[in-house]
């Protein structure tokens, strides 16, 4: 009885927190960029996709595949910390967003060592990725652009590394571009154990990681672009990536996936979850059509038309499985095993 309970409580604090944040949305795209709205067979095919995801976080709970505890981090207090900020936000993202500003960026954003990629207001954000603002306001936000769903999409990839990290006793796992460490405070929640290091090319997005991380020990956090990772050949177990690869133009796809490479151990996984494309769901072609010029997503074009799979088995990954989640893609590979010596008798 209790357990039913709590997953009826689960299911209608998500169903409400969807609801809303997309009441909200909708005003907000009209604001921005008026258009035309969804089908009933793209809400549909959404709302089929939102129960599943649902029924999926709860299944994997029930697994023993991470901690109930997970399902009720939402945060909630990190919402409230912003929302008087959040109010002032909102008018000046629309404002950016009507005139097109994806260079309205703070003086930091100049230093040359900044990919040029990298230096635009990605989803019409004050302050790109190059302030203390942006990284408390990046989370809140994101929970409100899916609805409730992004932690527990992020979660999709959580029972592949639980699966294969729990018999080790201290297995290594990167986060690559961790942001506010919200995926590596997922980790450590479900694997204790690991020893953790996440990297990320902004430093005010690593500080807040840090301070969110104080719990975790044996945490290392890089600054450092992805494309060169300061770390040694095959020295990772697991290598995970959330919500990066849709925000690369293709050749820092490759080379980040080559870097991938080289860190993993022969054996290793990497696990890769990212926004769903074209290939896979075709009866979102609406969402993911509007989202690039709704949000400015300037790599999103390509990213939606080349699948992920492809592009980690062109890599030098054995592809291991690939998934949907609501609006997410889980992909999970692992770096090859050199193929054993044949010795001859003597």
């Amino acid at each position: 009885m209790v357990a039913q309970l709590v997953e009826t409580s689960y299911r209608v604090q998500k169903t409400a927190h969807a609801v809303v944040a997309g009441v909200f949305m909708r005003i907000f795209h009209q604001l921005v960029s008026p258009g035309p709205l969804p089908s009933p067979a793209a809400r549909e095919a959404l709302q089929r996709r939102f129960k599943a995801l649902i029924d999926q976080d709860l299944a994997n709970v029930r697994a023993g595949l991470y901690p109930e505890r997970l399902l009720w981090r939402t945060g909630l207090r990190d919402t409230l910390k912003v929302l008087p900020g959040g109010f002032l936000e909102v008018p000046r993202v629309i404002l950016r967003a009507r005139r097109q500003g994806y260079d309205d960026l703070p003086p930091a954003s100049q230093d040359p060592h900044f990919p040029g990629y990298y230096r635009r207001t990605f989803h019409w954000q004050s302050d790109g990725w190059f302030s203390e603002r942006s990284a408390r306001m990046y989370d809140p936000g994101v929970e409100l652009l899916f609805g409730g769903t992004a932690d527990v999409m992020r979660r999709m990839i959580l029972p592949d590394l639980a699966t294969a990290l729990r018999p080790l006793a201290a297995p290594r796992l990167l986060d690559v571009a961790c942001g506010t460490g919200r995926f590596l405070d997922q980790l450590h929640t479900t694997l204790p154990h690991a020893r953790l290091t996440g990297l990320d090319l902004s430093a005010p997005y690593l500080k807040f990681a840090r301070d969110r991380l104080a719990h975790v020990p044996d945490l290392s956090l890089v600054a450092a672009n992805a494309e060169a990772m300061p770390l040694a050949d095959a020295s990772f177990d697991a290598v995970t990536s959330v919500f990066l690869f849709h925000e690369l133009p293709s050749d820092a796809r490759r080379n980040v996936l080559a870097e991938c490479l080289r860190v993993l151990r022969p054996g290793g996984l990497l696990a890769i979850l990212d926004s769903t494309q074209l290939d896979d769901s075709p009866e979102l072609a609406f969402f993911l059509g509007n989202f690039p010029r709704l949000y400015h997503e300037p790599y999103y074009k390509g990213y939606s038309q080349l699948p992920l799979p492809e592009l980690v088995r062109d890599a030098g990954f054995e592809l291991v499985s690939d998934r949907t989640h609501f609006l997410a893609r889980a992909v999970i590979a692992r770096r090859p095993s050199p193929a054993p010596t044949e010795t001859s008798n003597p």
